[in-house]
């Protein structure tokens, strides 16, 4: 006999990857919960109500959010704030908001300021892909991957507590952290990355002495997999970037100085200097999949989600 659903109407600002995928999500695993959507753009409000990834795509978020007890902004952290004012009149009273943003400190900030007096409890569910608009979401998307939960000081456990239970039953595992040491964790596993791979591809494309052709033709796996991260939707991460900059400026750092350590062994031929180095960073790979966050397999286990 399945759990009931903790939320009885949630409401899902924003319907591109995260917010479809939730939406899909809720259906396959809380079918006594209903979903209302609403998105900004007309034509991702018609392409979500052609794939059903919500039971009612609406025409604006005041209507989407009428009578919702869950709201989750799935919005970009540069849109949050506008998108919480705009809603802050139609919210029912009791609703707990939430959201799926990677910057917990700024986007708690902002929803704080824009909902004064309401129930928020800020959420990150550590899940993605490259792909991005109402194509690209799928219902498993969630399944066995972490969802942090950033809840504020002295936050009421019962809220908190149900949003955790809402991912758990989605297919997540659910981890509660600080949003100042959640906002520095991503930094480093998330942000970073994403930013080297952006870097990467673009020194790669601006090589006057390499063409564009032989970069494509001649990717080995690691550039592959460096332009799969790259061809992520670029208006999420330039505000991510925004939002998370004393993080990542911290880890870029960081980084900075390990590479120039690296970039010395490789000069005066210290061998044994890069080999500890990659034998150590080898271990955190094996730790990753030891760990159920990756597929050991070739191409890591992935295939294509394609929409239904």
């Amino acid at each position: 006999m399945s759990n009931p659903p903790p939320f009885s109407h949630i409401a899902i600002i924003g319907l591109g990857l995260l917010g479809g995928s939730i939406g899909l999500a809720v259906a396959e695993h809380l079918p006594g919960a209903t979903t209302t959507g609403y998105d900004l753009d007309p034509a991702t409000r018609q392409r979500a109500a052609q794939r059903g990834l919500v039971t009612s795509v609406c025409a604006t978020g005041a209507e989407a959010v009428a009578d919702a007890d869950l709201v989750i902004f799935c919005v970009p952290p540069g849109a949050m704030a506008d998108a919480a004012r705009d809603l802050a009149p139609a919210l029912p009273a009791g609703v707990i908001i939430s959201d799926v943003g990677s910057c917990k400190v700024s986007v708690a900030r902002a929803l704080g300021e824009a909902l004064p007096g309401h129930t928020i409890i800020p959420a990150h569910p550590v899940a993605g892909t490259e792909n991005s608009g109402p194509d690209a979401g799928f219902a498993s998307l969630f399944q066995k991957r972490w969802c942090i939960i950033t809840p504020p000081e002295g936050a009421d456990p019962e809220p908190v507590e149900r949003l955790s239970a809402f991912w758990r039953q989605l297919g997540a595992n659910v981890e509660l952290m600080e949003p100042a040491h959640h906002d520095l964790v991503l930094a480093v596993t998330s942000h970073l990355p994403h930013l080297i791979a952006y870097t990467i591809v673009g020194t790669a494309s601006d090589l006057e002495e390499v063409t564009q052709s032989e970069v494509i033709k001649y990717s080995a796996g690691g550039f592959r997999d460096f332009t799969r991260i790259a061809a992520s939707d670029p208006t999420m991460w330039r505000d991510v970037f925004l939002a998370n900059k004393d993080a990542v400026l911290e880890m870029l750092q960081r980084f900075t100085e390990d590479l120039t350590g690296l970039q010395r062994a490789i000069r005066v031929g210290d061998g044994d200097a890069l080999f500890d180095h990659f034998t150590r960073t080898r271990a955190v790979r094996r730790s990753i999949i030891a760990e159920g966050q990756d597929d050991a397999r070739p191409d890591f286990g992935r295939s294509d989600h394609k929409p239904g």
